[in-house]
């Protein structure tokens, strides 16, 4: 059937690799870790040999002390503040996710909740988050922490909705032409043709939203909440000139996003491994 997904040449999918494809693979990635480790050291360097002061650019190991003496403090509590952003960031990615599918599948399924929904949704894609974070703040509570992960379901929902539809609605019309000569049901093309073709796009939107969830979470916190959150300890630390220490938080967000990313990839590669998508780097 002309709806399958055939399995792409080169290794079988789940097979292990061999010691030459590892050294295809360190190759591939072996320049972007020589280029970071190679811009940490020359900021390290630069910093100290042309006297920058700390509020305006501190050194990397002074962020990483700040980050070790300010891990579990009671005014600038990093491991507390994380935990708070990353539980606002998850919450919110997944409602926004939740609520992004449910609004495609209607939106792929039926004309007038296509005309009704997207409008709306485009709408929501285009709010600047800025100006409304303090209304969420104003409907849920200034320190309720519901309105951060509110905020964060905002900016995630418009580009997981928008990918969605283009994948539940952009299939092989051959495919949906041959379901219907088997007389399938519209469930049976929407779980046999549809749902799959519109995985790897809901993946594409998941690495994207997982990265914007943190950064609804914590432009939320910039303007009131609970003290110990990362982006009230970025402005508190600020307002301090402790810069290594709002340092500290931004790389703990940074860290967080990277994480959230590559647990994406890793779920995209188990969920669909006949993707080209996610493929090694060795093919």
């Amino acid at each position: 059937m002309s709806a399958a997904v055939q399995p792409l040449p080169g290794r079988p999918t789940g097979a292990p690799a061999t010691g030459r494809q590892w050294l295809r693979r360190l190759r591939f990635y072996l320049p972007a870790i020589v280029v970071f480790v190679g811009v940490i050291a020359l900021w390290e360097v630069a910093v100290g040999a042309l006297g920058l002061k700390v509020f305006v650019l501190p050194k990397p190991s002074a962020i990483i002390a700040a980050l070790q003496a300010n891990w579990t403090s009671d005014r600038f509590g990093l491991l507390p503040s994380f935990r708070a952003t990353m539980l606002e960031a998850l919450v919110g990615l997944a409602a926004g996710t939740l609520a992004a599918v449910i609004v495609a599948l209607a939106a792929s399924r039926w004309v007038l909740a296509r005309n009704v929904l997207l409008p709306i949704a485009i709408a929501a894609g285009a709010i600047p988050i800025i100006a409304f974070a303090p209304l969420a703040n104003t409907w849920f509570g200034l320190t309720n922490w519901f309105s951060k992960a509110f905020m964060a379901a905002v900016v995630v929902f418009f580009p997981v909705m928008a990918n969605v539809t283009r994948g539940l609605v952009q299939v092989d019309a051959s495919a949906i032409e041959l379901m219907r000569s088997y007389a399938a049901s519209e469930w049976t093309i929407l779980r046999k043709v549809r749902i799959p073709n519109a995985l790897p796009y809901f993946f594409t939107a998941l690495k994207i939203a997982t990265t914007l969830s943190l950064i609804g979470a914590i432009i939320a916190e910039y303007f009131g909440g609970q003290s110990l959150v990362l982006g009230r300890i970025m402005v508190q630390s600020a307002s301090a000139l402790r810069f290594d220490i709002t340092w500290a938080a931004i790389l703990l967000g940074a860290i967080a996003g990277i994480v959230l990313y590559l647990g994406t990839v890793l779920l995209e590669r188990l969920v669909i491994p006949w993707h080209a998508s996610v493929r090694p780097p060795d093919g």
